[in-house]
């Protein structure tokens, strides 16, 4: 279902525009040359990819050492039950939770440093901040990562959320050059829809795991039992 990540990521990349639209279109000009303004863009959005494919690392290592315990389903339902908590859960107690664990001093780190390169006048400072700005802190890309860690591997984790970026980079590009072709209130509307797209997302992860013998979206778990023969080292032919 890597595949999904490119679908999750297109469908709520309108959430991405209510979140990240006020970095993107704040973007500095960099260099005299039109064409500077539509690559450093490009570049911004490449550094999102990169960092959400890397975050994916993470998540595919912690899936990985759950399927090497033979628990294949059991990653896939955990990760639908994953998404559908990061769903229900108040801001409030996803605020101290980030509080508990420290990672708000994390971010206080990354948001310095994203006013940093703001100042930086270079293609490279505009990718460092698209890099950067992956790092905040996003219900979305935490629903996203749930997904990764029932991806294959490491790397099918790594693929899944560098899909799930390029399916966000359309829109996310678009407002980069101009945020006025999309209105607060058709932002507004597709925010709203997230949560349906995220527990859709969660269901199809319960069903792959439950093995219902449903083809394609949750097809049986086929498992071959090694059949050993003992030979007894004492007998002797007659």
């Amino acid at each position: 279902m890597i595949w999904a990540g490119f679908l999750f990521g297109l469908l709520g990349s309108f959430h991405c525009v209510g979140m990240c639209g006020p970095i993107a279109m704040a973007l500095p000009f960099v260099g005299s040359s039109g064409w500077r303004y539509y690559v450093g863009r490009l570049l911004y959005n490449g550094g999102r990819i990169v960092t959400y494919a890397s975050l994916g690392a993470l998540a595919g290592a912690f899936g990985q050492s759950l399927e090497m315990a033979g628990l294949q389903q059991t990653v896939s339902i955990v990760s639908g039950v994953l998404i559908l908590l990061l769903l229900v859960l108040p801001a409030a107690f996803k605020g101290k939770a980030s509080s508990i664990m420290g990672t708000d001093k994390v971010m206080v780190w990354v948001r310095r440093k994203l006013g940093y390169y703001f100042q930086k006048n270079s293609m490279g400072a505009l990718f460092m901040v698209g890099m950067l700005n992956g790092l905040l802190p996003c219900g979305f890309v935490y629903i996203a990562l749930a997904g990764a860690i029932s991806a294959p591997g490491i790397g099918g984790a790594m693929l899944y959320m560098a899909l799930f970026g390029l399916g966000t980079f359309p829109l996310m590009y678009i407002v980069s050059l101009s945020g006025k072709l999309i209105s607060l209130k058709v932002r507004g509307m597709f925010n709203r829809a997230v949560p349906y797209v995220g527990m859709t997302l969660a269901v199809l992860f319960i069903m792959r795991g439950l093995g219902l013998g449903i083809p394609y979206l949750s097809p049986k778990v086929v498992q071959t039992a090694q059949h050993t023969t003992e030979m007894s080292c004492c007998s002797k032919p007659k």
